[in-house]
């Protein structure tokens, strides 16, 4: 489980790069031992680490961290995609983390699912609205509290 907390530190770490939010991240080491505590001491049964592996089942390709939406608006049964990466995308991975996602969703009992996406990825809400997901009219602003970023989100949502 470390090997995976600290592969899924480095795809997180690259998707923040991506998304011009590199610098906000706590070194490695720190975040791998967070993701190393969410995997093996959530807070709850339903806070869950998912991760989409190659055909080797041990080299982590994407990660999805899941559990209840704590929206002020969210019902006892929304949930909610906190993180949502692949390394590679185009190659089904992220289809097959989706589709394991919302089973794992379903599971738990959640009867719908909610997603902060970034205003500017217009890939991912492509790939989500292809899967039936849509905007459920909530948007934010996230950030520091100093202000030097700012990362404005919309929310989507679906059925599960």
């Amino acid at each position: 489980m470390a090997d995976e907390a600290g592969r899924i530190a480095e795809l997180q770490a690259g998707a923040w790069a991506r998304a011009g939010l590199g610098d906000q991240l706590p070194g490695h080491a720190v975040v791998s031992a967070t993701w190393l505590s969410a995997i093996t001491a959530p807070p709850l049964a339903s806070y869950r680490v998912l991760v989409a592996t190659a055909e080797d089942h041990r080299t982590v390709l994407g990660f999805a961290a899941i559990g209840p939406s704590e929206d002020p608006d969210a019902e006892p049964t929304d949930a909610v995609v906190g993180e949502f990466v692949v390394g590679r995308t185009g190659r089904g991975h992220g289809s097959r983390l989706l589709n394991a996602v919302v089973d794992t969703m379903r599971a738990d009992g959640f009867e719908r699912a909610t997603w902060w996406v970034p205003t500017t990825d217009d890939g991912l809400r492509a790939f989500l609205t292809g899967c039936g997901w849509a905007p459920d009219g909530a948007h934010r602003e996230i950030g520091p509290e100093d202000g030097s970023v700012s990362l404005r989100q919309v929310r989507l949502h679906t059925a599960l």
